[in-house]
């Protein structure tokens, strides 16, 4: 019976233990911090692009259009990032996911705009430069030219360069006459010269 009384004495006191730690509180778990705030992010991008870490301020707006998928502005100041470095591609592309979030944004829509113009008229130029501008092609610039001149109300979409007086006197002085001359430096100078 000695053995019988021990052994519940064990088995209560094993009980005892048990329970006591079960009541113990367990120590919170760690708490991960908070995600920044969109603002937190536009504005650490800010500082970074101000600092010259141009990489860094991308990869912060990245994460912020992640953590923010709804909001345009992440994207937006990517565009404009883009734009101002020349990268008119890159700008096209993320003006373009803002505009899914925000289809009206008229800064988002310049920079598609004067995106692409940028763009074409690089390739345009591109091409004058290499004669290659014929065919169908030509046609299809100076239609585009046209919708250009409707849509910003100008006759002429590139204006023709104005000389300095010291060279029309020299041209006309030289017997060239003056519309040869500006016809030559036309062809050179404004590669839209055949659009107008």
């Amino acid at each position: 019976m000695k053995s019988a009384t021990r052994l519940s004495r064990i088995a209560c006191l094993a009980s005892a233990l048990l329970l006591a730690a079960c009541a113990t509180p367990e120590q919170p778990a760690p708490k991960n911090p908070a995600a920044p705030t969109l603002a937190q992010v536009m504005s650490d991008a800010d500082a970074a692009a101000r600092a010259g870490q141009y990489e860094r301020a991308i990869a912060l707006l990245k994460g912020g259009g992640a953590s923010y998928p709804t909001d345009k502005a992440p994207w937006l100041q990517m565009a404009q990032m883009k734009f101002d470095r020349g990268q008119y591609g890159d700008a096209i592309g993320h003006a373009l996911e803002a505009l899914e979030r925000a289809p009206d944004d008229k800064v988002a829509n310049s920079i598609v705009a004067v995106s692409g113009l940028r763009l074409s008229g690089k390739a345009l130029a591109d091409l004058s430069r290499q004669n290659n501008l014929n065919g169908s092609l030509r046609s299809e610039a100076q239609e585009l030219a046209k919708l250009l001149r409707l849509s910003i109300g100008e006759e002429v979409l590139v204006p023709p360069a104005r000389r300095p007086v010291a060279a029309g006197k020299r041209a006309a002085g030289s017997g060239a006459p003056a519309a040869a001359a500006k016809g030559a430096q036309g062809s050179t100078a404004d590669p839209f010269s055949g659009l107008k």
